[in-house]
């Protein structure tokens, strides 16, 4: 275990003096492996809002659903400045002739100080890369991959539709345009061990990306993976087993790799399990005295 993790708060604060609140947006997007291209269904455990149920309404503009979020965050965070989270579906997946406007948009805001774009490794084109670099040159550009898990096994179970090298690539591609690349992961895939797991970890530790979101799973109603959950196909990761186990892959990771994230939200609408995972507070506390006191 470890003492401590270069948290995404420290980092924020080393390098834009304060903390920075995300707002998380739809820009309209569609995915690969919705759009028939790949496949239809999505990922096994992706929701119908494209992992964007914290996002915007696509139907408003981007600088009104920066506003919104803006308006929600007040309570806690009455100031400052924001991350603009392109989050729900694959955020690159389009022409440059649509991408540009949106990220324009989002980056052109008084109060945005960085520009974050999720997406898939598969999605990468020269012409977007080209297109992340100028923005980058004017504000802060995060990119950030769901890679998940390195097992083809799992990759394939998931219907992730790309193989690892594809994530290496996209790697080397986005550090080569000077922007910064942040990797998913997802503990508690079916099937995997906790070695398993842990081989993930150290391998995105040593890819090159700048940092990671470890993301622990969660099936969602009406995915395809809720099915194989009801059907005794696979169980949930317990709370304390969790713990253990994300203390256990931070200290696997460079020192000066940034965690963005320790845990992950979910919809208390439509999260069918775990359910702890609810309880954030109770989470992110155990998480820390795991973490800092091994």
């Amino acid at each position: 275990m470890t003492a401590s993790y270069y948290s995404l708060n420290r980092y924020l604060r080393e390098h834009f003096g304060e903390k920075l609140y995300k707002i998380a947006l739809d820009g309209g997007f569609t995915c690969p492996n919705r759009d028939g291209s790949l496949g239809l269904g999505g990922c096994i455990f992706c929701s119908g809002a494209g992992s964007g149920e914290f996002a915007g309404n696509r139907e408003d503009s981007i600088t009104l659903q920066i506003e919104k979020g803006k308006e929600r965050l007040k309570k806690k965070f009455p100031g400052g400045r924001y991350i603009a989270y392109f989050q729900a579906f694959t955020n690159t997946y389009a022409p440059v002739e649509k991408l540009r406007p949106l990220y324009e948009e989002a980056i052109n805001h008084p109060d945005v100080a960085v520009l974050s774009i999720a997406t898939r490794p598969d999605c990468l084109p020269e012409e977007v890369l080209d297109l992340l670099a100028e923005m980058n040159r004017r504000k802060p550009v995060w990119v950030e991959l769901g890679l998940q898990t390195i097992h083809e096994r799992t990759a394939q179970y998931i219907r992730r539709g790309y193989s690892l090298p594809v994530y290496d690539q996209a790697v080397s591609h986005l550090k080569s345009i000077g922007v910064q690349v942040i990797t998913h992961v997802i503990l508690g895939l079916p099937g995997e061990t906790e070695e398993d797991m842990k081989a993930t970890v150290r391998y995105v530790g040593n890819s090159g990306t700048d940092g990671i979101k470890l993301q622990l799973l969660h099936v969602i109603r009406g995915t395809d993976l809720e099915k194989d959950y009801r059907e005794g196909r696979f169980s949930t990761m317990e709370l304390s087993d969790y713990v253990r186990l994300v203390a256990d892959c931070i200290a696997l990771l460079p020192p000066d790799m940034v965690v963005h994230r320790i845990t992950g939200d979910g919809d208390r609408n439509t999260l069918v399990a775990p359910l702890w995972s609810l309880d954030k507070k109770r989470v992110l506390n155990a998480l820390n005295r795991a973490i800092h006191n091994p």
